[in-house]
This record gives C-alpha cells, sequence and structure tokens, in this order.
C-alpha cells in the first residue's frame, strides 16, 4: 500500500462536505442576522473569523466573498431564506 491509496472513503467525504457545508450556513446565518446594514468588508472578516477555526489550513476563496456581498445586499433574511431584495 502507498500512501496516496489512504484516503476517506466515500461516506467520511460525503459527511465532511455536508458539516462544512453546514458550518458555512450557519455562519452565513449569523451574519445576516447580526449585520444588518454592514459593509461588504466588515460581513467578510465575521464569516473568516467565524469559520477559520473550524477548519485545518482555512483559505477562503470566492464563495466567502459571494455570500459577504448577499448579506451585505440584504439577500439573506435571519431565517436563512433568500431575499427579495437585489
Amino acid at each position: 500500500m502507498e500512501l496516496q491509496d489512504v484516503k476517506w472513503n466515500e461516506q467520511a467525504r460525503e459527511k465532511i462536505l455536508l458539516d462544512a457545508d453546514r458550518a458555512l450556513q450557519e455562519a452565513v446565518r449569523d451574519a445576516a442576522s447580526s449585520l444588518s446594514g454592514a459593509d461588504k468588508d466588515e460581513v467578510y472578516k465575521f464569516l473568516f473569523e467565524k469559520l477559520q477555526p473550524q477548519f485545518v489550513d482555512f483559505q477562503p476563496g470566492p464563495d466567502l466573498t459571494e455570500y459577504a456581498e448577499a448579506v451585505a445586499g440584504g439577500k439573506f433574511t435571519v431565517a436563512g431564506n433568500a431575499g427579495t431584495e437585489g
């Protein structure tokens, strides 16, 4: 067996991704409920600070910017549903 053969099985991979999605959804929901009227940079900082400690070697990508812009633009309601603005 080679080291490159050591991998999580598909069921574990799926759970890891679902857990990561839930963490992101929770952070966006928290930002939408607590940062009403904040600008994109403030929301981005909030999301980064909330998510970074939850992941090993966290490297935010364009998704975090997209969600920060959406929260800052009022496109999420506190309940997490898409808003009607925009």
